[in-house]
């Protein structure tokens, strides 16, 4: 009997895949738990519908994204930090420092996990500055670390 599973299963599937189980299992044990549906034309085009939405989705995110890596393509953006002699930073500038900034000056929300800084800036100067928006969408950030 053909099925379409509401929710992962260990060991049988994933949530909407479509299995072939035995009809006792599936009466006896997925139906009544409500862990799956019979797979009949309904059900499925129901399920096609919902995956065409989740590929709309993403689609628009990936978009959105987009849009997001160029305005940061564009963009210079200015640390004022603390500084000693020699060009050395009191502490150091971190992911978080950054994206704060950026929501500051240019209104660009960016989640602090999503910078890719190997390590923490200790010196003056300029850098490029990954951030990866989403799968395969990444902004250039060139962030200027500048003296008070």
């Amino acid at each position: 009997m053909k099925v379409i599973l509401k929710q992962d299963i260990k060991g049988v599937g994933k949530k909407d895949q479509i299995i072939n189980a035995n009809d006792g299992y599936a009466r006896n044990y997925l139906f009544p738990k409500d862990l799956a549906v019979l797979a009949d034309k309904g059900n499925i085009a129901n399920l096609e519908m919902k995956k065409a939405s989740k590929e709309h989705k993403k689609e628009l995110e990936k978009l959105e994204a987009k849009k997001v890596a160029e305005k940061i393509d564009k963009i210079l953006l200015k640390l004022p930090v603390k500084s000693g002699e020699n060009g050395k930073i009191f502490g150091s500038v971190t992911s978080k420092e950054i994206a704060q900034n950026l929501e500051e000056q240019y209104k660009i929300k960016v989640d602090k996990k999503k910078i890719a800084l190997s390590e923490p800036i200790k010196v003056l100067g300029m850098f490029n500055i990954d951030i990866k928006l989403y799968d395969d969408v990444i902004a250039k950030l060139k962030v200027n670390v500048i003296s008070q």
